[in-house]
């Protein structure tokens, strides 16, 4: 959208200001410390991550029948961490056969393998393995959020990350909350010249707007017990469950991330792959269990923090991986979490036995030492949390126990 002046700055949709501090000539990616140097990965986090990556890489490999070529495709790399670990996993056989690339838009850093290949976009095609870890939170998205009156509005942000609301959010963007965030959908969500009540009611809808009790006839299917003596207009409430294409009155203050630009990311990602797998590791979340506040936050130093577009921290927000996945329908996709995955390629929190102290003392201590650092990346509350989205193409579920 258009900037719009004001005396202590521009106001501007979250998406513009998010990729201008993130991407921009001064943006925090194309910061010297890198992303490590202000929050840590599973990649960061142990060298456990990039040997599963390189495992799942081999299974893919098999269920290609062990090309001539294989493609490793590291999207957001940061500074080549993740692409690096794997090679260096990869047994000899198979690491002669395959092409590693970057995608990454900061400059190549110095003193990189030489056999990766440094990017600013995806090759094409792809035949192997695109791996996009932690990279969709950070596509800048719009943000919405329900006025006093239930409807859905743009909010506008300024360099110093004060916010304000904007016009109603209207035509693809308001289709993709009605579809994937219902929960802060909004009483409206109107098209240019149509007033915001006119618009989406359902019979439910209506009855509230036109005061109804629930004694008139909101039964219990609606939500109300008659007998409650509760008021319609008092007690629809989003945490009650009940859903904006409903008809019902959204609260105030709900948040959404508006994922059309992670999607069409993901889509454009996944349509490089002429056989293989696609697989996007982010924080996550699906249609039944959105946040009713949204996700948007920023990170700056190892620590959380306040969401300022100026370039001086990470602005990220929680992925519909759902809603990214139906972009690109493709058969066999799936949604499971790191704790389900790692297992099934060789990362366990088991603790090794306590006799191989006596025996081997320093492999006991190695041992010790990576059975935490799996307890970690496998994390209820943590990074365990994580979701994977597998999208195959060509080739069966290579991540079937």
């Amino acid at each position: 959208m258009t900037a719009v002046a004001n005396g202590a700055g521009e106001w501007r949709s979250w998406r513009a200001a998010a990729r201008e501090a993130l991407y921009g000539p001064r943006g925090f990616y194309r910061r010297p410390e890198g992303p490590a140097g202000h929050f840590r990965t599973s990649v960061h986090v142990s060298a456990l991550f990039a040997r599963a990556v390189a495992r799942l890489l081999c299974r893919v490999d098999a269920a290609l029948g062990r090309p001539a070529r294989l493609d490793f495709v590291d999207m957001a790399a940061g500074r080549g961490e993740l692409v690096t670990g794997v090679l260096a996993a990869l047994p000899a056989d198979v690491a002669a056969r395959t092409r590693a690339y970057a995608v990454e838009i900061a400059a190549r850093p110095e003193g990189l393998d030489h056999r990766i290949e440094w990017l600013p976009e995806p090759p094409r095609p792809v035949t192997g393995l695109l791996f996009a870890n932690e990279w969709l939170d950070n596509v800048p998205v719009e943000v919405a959020q329900t006025d006093a009156a239930g409807v859905a509005r743009r909010v506008l942000v300024r360099d110093d990350g004060t916010e304000r609301l904007g016009e109603p959010v209207t035509g693809a963007e308001a289709e993709w909350l009605r579809r994937w965030w219902p929960q802060a959908a909004g009483t409206g969500w109107p098209e240019e010249g149509r007033r915001p009540d006119e618009e989406h009611r359902s019979e439910q809808g209506r009855r509230v707007r036109q005061g109804l009790r629930a004694e008139h006839g909101l039964r219990a299917e609606h939500g109300l017990r008659a007998e409650e003596g509760l008021r319609a207009e008092e007690g629809l409430r989003a945490e009650e469950g009940l859903r904006a294409e409903e008809g019902l009155r959204a609260e105030e203050g709900l948040r959404a991330e508006i994922g059309l630009p992670r999607d069409a990311a993901w889509a454009s990602a996944v349509a490089t792959l002429e056989s293989g797998l696609a697989v996007a590791v982010d924080y996550a979340h699906t249609r039944e269990n959105r946040p009713p506040f949204g996700t948007l936050t920023g990170f700056r130093e190892g620590r959380e923090t306040a969401p300022v577009p100026d370039g001086s921290c990470d602005i990220t927000a929680h992925v519909a991986l759902d809603a990214c996945a139906a972009a690109c329908p493709l058969p066999g996709a799936r949604l499971l979490s790191q704790r389900e995955a790692l297992p099934v390629l060789g990362v366990t929190g088991a603790r090794p036995p306590l006799a191989l102290a006596s025996t081997d003392p320093a492999g006991y201590v190695r041992a010790l030492a990576g059975a935490g650092e799996a307890a970690e990346l496998t994390a209820p509350g943590g990074l365990g949390d994580f979701v994977w989205l597998l999208q195959p193409v060509g080739i069966p579920d290579v991540l079937a126990p």
